[in-house]
């Protein structure tokens, strides 16, 4: 072959190579590429009952959301209490690995450190869209990411029930004295006030209280307002509904995930979680506050429940004791002071502008529409 057909040759060649990759290109032949993803697989634990309304839908939705936002690079499987660990042993279980996250209230903790209760709720304390703020804001976050690496985990907000009752109650609380002797639930701090006013308070996970309550093994319980307490049944076992609540204004669920796993995630997954956790934190309000009014209206038309408030009386000395106990509660460790003295600041501004929106609003609200 001479070098003139060669190169002739390699023309054609090429030339029908160039149309057919284009011709490939342009027709069905040509295969799409896929960006094979590899989804990883997260285990959350739960302080409470499976699919429970509410407080189990928060947790629900803060793994649906982390699935959904992700586009399934991350897959959350939600474990109720008692499924693979029970409610009061999650933190242990995500500090050491057992599991990658919890869903939880961070008052449950404060055999670890006092501190926890200010991420949760505290007597006397602040209400939701205030601890929200101070979270968010006021410097409350990076007190809690501080707290929490001692235990291998980093929290996050993903909850809120907002207001809660103050209890159901076998017999009716007229005076401070009815207070001695009486076996509440309450945990955190608001069992602290119980004791200090001469009662005896327990901590029970969710799924005990009933049972408790049906065998007389304890008087009174608090739980969280209309929507789950109608959920539990506790009407059929103590007739007096009292609110509001003093123990829990603003009750916040947080989701704890193992520092470990957190700093594995690359950056877009870790904004993802965490924006996965905020918006099932304003989810979570807005659910409490529609279902807890029509839960309410069940109560009181459907099973006769008695609504009651504790008298001016008993408001005062729960203020009283309630300042108290929490003030003690900072003395604990230095970590527990400056939360405290983070908490109190953020919560007297928020007072102040509450003072002038808020409260003298709802006020002439009911002035007007309550007839």
């Amino acid at each position: 072959m001479d070098r003139r057909t060669f190169l002739s040759g390699a023309a054609i060649t090429a030339a029908a190579t160039a149309t057919a990759c284009s011709q490939e290109t342009q027709g069905e032949v040509a295969a799409p590429a896929v960006n094979r993803r590899r989804t990883r697989r997260l285990r959350m634990v739960t302080t409470w009952p499976a699919n429970f309304p509410g407080l189990g839908t928060a947790a629900d939705t803060t793994a649906r959301l982390i699935g959904e936002m992700s586009g399934g690079e991350l897959e959350v499987q939600v474990y109720g209490a008692g499924e693979i660990v029970g409610a009061f042993e999650v933190f242990d279980a995500v500090s050491n690995g057992v599991a990658d996250m919890y869903h939880a209230a961070e008052y449950y903790w404060q055999g670890r450190s006092p501190a926890y209760n200010f991420f949760c709720a505290v007597p006397m304390g602040m209400t939701a869209m205030e601890i929200m703020a101070w979270v968010e804001y006021g410097g409350g976050q990076e007190l809690w990411d501080e707290l929490s690496a001692q235990f291998n985990i980093k929290p996050f907000q993903a909850g809120n029930s907002g207001h809660q009752m103050g209890g159901w109650f076998k017999r009716e609380i007229n005076a401070l004295s009815d207070f001695r002797g009486l076996r509440v639930r309450m945990p955190g701090l608001g069992g602290d006030v119980i004791r200090a006013l001469g009662g005896a308070a327990v901590a029970l996970s969710g799924g005990e209280i009933y049972q408790a309550l049906q065998s007389g093994a304890i008087d009174a319980t608090e739980w969280v307002g209309p929507w789950n307490d109608l959920a539990f049944g506790f009407y059929r076992e103590a007739p007096f509904y009292y609110g509001p609540g003093f123990h829990e204004p603003g009750s916040s669920l947080a989701l704890g995930m193992n520092l470990g796993v957190w700093e594995s995630l690359p950056a877009n997954q870790k904004a993802i979680v965490k924006a996965a956790a905020h918006a099932a934190n304003n989810l979570s309000i807005a659910e409490f506050t529609h279902h807890n009014g029509i839960a309410l209206q069940t109560l009181i038309e459907d099973h006769g429940v008695q609504l009651r408030n504790f008298s001016d009386e008993i408001w005062r000395e729960l203020g009283r004791v309630s300042e108290e106990v929490v003030a003690n509660a900072a003395n604990a460790d230095a970590i527990s002071r400056r939360v405290y003295n983070s908490y109190v600041q953020s919560r007297r501004r928020s007072r102040e502008w509450a003072n002038v929106s808020e409260t003298p609003y709802l006020q002439k609200r009911e002035l007007v529409l309550g007839g």
